[in-house]
């Protein structure tokens, strides 16, 4: 056989084995066809490396029972949603203020996410990561039986390093320290970093780790979520994570504007679920590992509603892009959003389109500086977008903008793990507290205004005059949007 018989044999087979390839994408993989289209680009573009690409970042993850609840576990789960629905049916008809007003998104996050709805819960917000790490400190050194800490992100630095020693402190006293972090989050993470806490008898997991360092699989599908549980009593959700530029000492990004909630009540039980959740997902190899959870059974003194709503690759629906699009069609005055990222997908536009031209008034902010290059201008094109439909867009100049914050009508909030982008909508595992209080509500939206003073418009004039070069950066960037 010659030597061009042999190109074209070789040819020919790669072309045969990435058309099976792109057609096991398209036919056997239930997706956002937006997703499956970019995908598909990836594999006829790139062959066979496409296909390597693919297996790191675009397989799915299972769906079912992926956290391997027990049919009692299932039984139980099933019995309290029931039992909630039937309350909300209930104080529906007593003509409860929140529950009349809210009995349709309280019923949606019931049913996609088993998210109940707590009543008692006391909540304080946090924006600056100084007084967000000064508090979670202080509640962790005040810790008697139990710490439960869960972050994307933590750094090896000053204070991922006061962190882990505060916690080997607390292990070493008697408290039961258990830690989870992402593993391509906490990159910068050694094997060895907490070895001075396993020592003392604390338990640190890696979710979705390498089987070989730093080749990994699951690449793609990150746990996303921040949260930490003190004693069944206390839990912080929020953007934050650990490191040193959360606190501003990073020369590139400056001043970090995040946004974080410390709750007390019976909303931690439902953050406590999610980590335990989590944790025995990851701590599967682990006998024992995740039993002897606190759960809260003191009577609460708040009297603000919260549900706890979560989402991940491994859901049927998009629980928390979902509760999004609800809360924007649901609006009657006012909606503002804070998010570092926003390329949403159409239905997420199409929500924001509508209520713009139903005369709502709808704020973004998003950061005028990039983390991500690709991310920064795909967003800067998506939020461009609503513009000709008269909504305000905003760049936060002070810092950088990390806010993952949703205000309606100054009535109901969302502060939480999620952005506005696919990644979070449906490759990462994320968690929202939604809260049901004009006071928070009012509290968060005052916080949005005040940050106003440090940022500029976004018009269409401004846009108009981008260059040539930012407009080919733009249009990549929005080509690869579904995937970034």
């Amino acid at each position: 056989m010659d030597t061009s018989s042999i190109i074209t044999l070789v040819v020919s087979t790669i072309t045969v084995f990435n058309i099976i390839l792109s057609a096991g994408v398209l036919f056997f993989e239930r997706r956002d066809i937006g997703y499956t289209w970019a995908w598909l680009l990836v594999l006829l573009f790139i062959p066979l490396l496409g296909f390597v690409i693919y297996i790191f970042f675009g397989r799915k993850v299972k769906q079912k029972n992926f956290y391997h609840l027990t049919e009692e576990e299932k039984d139980f789960l099933h019995s309290e949603v029931d039992q909630q629905l039937q309350l909300i049916k209930e104080q529906k008809q007593k003509r409860s203020s929140y529950f009349l007003k809210y009995a349709d998104l309280i019923r949606m996050n019931l049913r996609s996410s088993n998210a109940l709805i707590t009543t008692d819960n006391d909540i304080h917000i946090y924006h600056d990561g100084q007084a967000k790490f000064d508090a979670l400190f202080h509640d962790i050194n005040n810790a008697a039986k139990e710490i439960n800490i869960q972050y994307y992100i933590i750094q090896p630095d000053a204070l991922g390093k006061k962190l882990r020693d505060l916690l080997t402190e607390k292990a070493k006293s008697g408290v039961k320290v258990r830690l989870l972090y992402d593993e391509i989050g906490s990159k910068k993470i050694s094997p060895h970093f907490f070895q001075s806490l396993r020592a003392v008898g604390g338990e640190v997991e890696v979710f979705f780790p390498s089987v070989i360092r730093p080749v990994n699989f699951r690449i793609n599908n990150r746990n996303h979520r921040k949260l930490c549980i003190i004693d069944g009593e206390v839990a912080y959700i929020g953007g934050f994570n650990i490191g040193d530029e959360y606190l501003g000492h990073n020369k590139k990004f400056g001043y970090w504007r995040d946004t974080h909630l410390r709750i007390a009540g019976h909303a931690v039980n439902d953050i406590q679920v999610r980590f335990f959740l989590d944790w025995r997902q990851a701590a599967k190899h682990r006998k024992g590992s995740s039993d002897n959870f606190l759960f809260n059974q003191a009577t609460a003194k708040g009297d603000i509603p919260v549900q706890i709503v979560s989402s991940g690759p491994n859901s049927r629906t998009e629980h928390l892009k979902n509760m999004y699009i609800k809360l924007i069609q649901g609006a009657k005055e006012t909606v503002v959003i804070q998010t570092p990222y926003f390329i949403p997908d159409n239905s997420f536009m199409d929500a924001c389109k509508m209520a713009l031209l139903s005369g709502i008034d709808l704020q973004i902010m998003i950061p005028n500086k990039p983390d991500h290059v690709f991310v920064y201008w795909a967003t800067w094109a998506h939020a461009a977008e609503l513009l000709d439909y008269g909504a305000e867009i905003l760049l936060y100049e002070k810092g950088f903008l990390h806010a993952k914050t949703i205000v309606v009508d100054q009535e109901v909030a969302s502060v939480g793990t999620m952005n506005i982008d696919s990644r979070s909508f449906r490759l990462n595992f994320e968690v929202n507290a939604i809260v049901y209080q004009q006071k928070i509500a009012k509290q968060l939206y005052d916080m949005f205004q005040e940050d106003r003073t440090y940022c500029s418009a976004l018009t269409i004039d401004r846009y108009k005059k981008r260059s040539a070069i930012v407009k080919i950066k733009e249009g990549v960037s929005r080509l690869l949007s579904p995937i970034l």
